[in-house]
């Protein structure tokens, strides 16, 4: 798709699991700037997608019915797969409880549209005077997230990283190894760090959090371990791809030679800070100099390779640069 010779052809994804009361009105207020509708059940116990089908009366909407459990990430990833072989240019993934509001999706799409991004999200802390819609917990719990979500994926620039109201360019999409994303709570947070390793452009869209009298089934208390987890494990694997595997640069030798520099200082100097307290002798400035100065290097160069990854962030879309590729489905 062409920004400046065609319209594009707009889809929206709905992951349905127990979302019966209020998926046809998320549904009805969905504009027209959107081609196609998928509503994917997701084993729905209350049968949503059977309900979507009887109650439906919009041409747009394709009910997607999964055979067994897969988690959000499992149902967004059907309906991606449904709307790049029904040839859709973008993809908006919407929940249907009704907390992400439908008349936003032009702002979402929008950066897209224009060429400026292939993927963009929602961000409930932009408006901090409408933060207090967010319960004080999820405040601490997605800030904490955020702030290894950093980390692991590479994108300084973002917040809210579990934040669900997503478009993406379908190129980009085709791209992804759907079969490695991660399908549970952790898909979006996965989504970035898969992103970021095809160097895609990621903006956040400002949003209000809005709850509704919905209770979400994400407990943060109980994800955060299982997040840390997969956090320290994009964390390396993503290093591995960008300063190692696929490139080398300053920043490849500043990290191990840092980590080197400050693990010689620190071993060095406990072991003869012990050694000199327990001989009751005073310690040489030479042997001061040589544990401190490494350390005080390797700290440096950490920060520089720090400095370094934030500068790394993607500057450019890449979804012009690609075609659509085609998969065999999904596992």
């Amino acid at each position: 798709m062409d920004p400046a010779t065609a319209v594009p052809q707009v889809a929206v994804v709905i992951p349905s699991y127990k979302v019966k009361r209020h998926v046809m009105d998320v549904i009805a207020r969905i504009g027209s700037e959107v081609s196609r509708i998928y509503v994917v059940d997701d084993q729905c116990p209350d049968g949503s997608g059977e309900f979507v089908e009887g109650q439906n009366t919009d041409d747009r909407v394709r009910v997607i019915f999964h055979a067994e459990n897969q988690g959000v990430g499992g149902a967004v990833l059907s309906g991606y797969q449904a709307a790049i072989d029904e040839g859709m240019d973008i993809i908006v993934k919407i929940d249907g409880d009704g907390q992400m509001d439908p008349a936003l999706l032009p702002q979402f799409i929008a950066p897209l549209i224009a060429g400026d991004a292939d993927y963009a999200k929602g961000n409930r802390f932009f408006h901090l005077d409408e933060l207090h819609q967010m319960p004080r917990t999820r405040q601490f719990g997605n800030a904490v997230l955020s702030f290894m979500s950093k980390f692991s994926t590479g994108y300084w620039s973002l917040f809210d990283p579990t934040n669900g109201y997503t478009a993406i360019q379908a190129r980009v999409a085709s791209h992804l190894p759907f079969d490695k994303v991660s399908r549970r709570y952790f898909f979006e947070t996965d989504m970035l760090f898969r992103l970021n390793t095809l160097r895609a452009l990621v903006v956040d869209i400002p949003m209000d959090a809005n709850y509704g009298d919905e209770e979400s089934n994400l407990k943060i208390k109980k994800i955060l371990p299982e997040f840390l987890k997969k956090h320290i494990s994009n964390f390396f694997r993503r290093i591995f791809y960008n300063y190692y595997l696929r490139d080398l640069s300053l920043a490849s030798l500043e990290l191990p030679l840092g980590i080197a520099m400050v693990l010689f200082g620190l071993v060095f100097g406990i072991t003869h800070w012990i050694s000199a307290v327990q001989n009751n002798i005073a310690s040489t400035a030479g042997t001061v100099m040589l544990a401190a100065l490494p350390l005080i290097l390797g700290v440096q160069l950490l920060l520089a390779f720090l400095g370094a990854d934030i500068a790394n962030q993607p500057q450019r879309p890449i979804f012009r640069s690609l075609a659509i590729r085609k998969k065999t489905g999904l596992k």
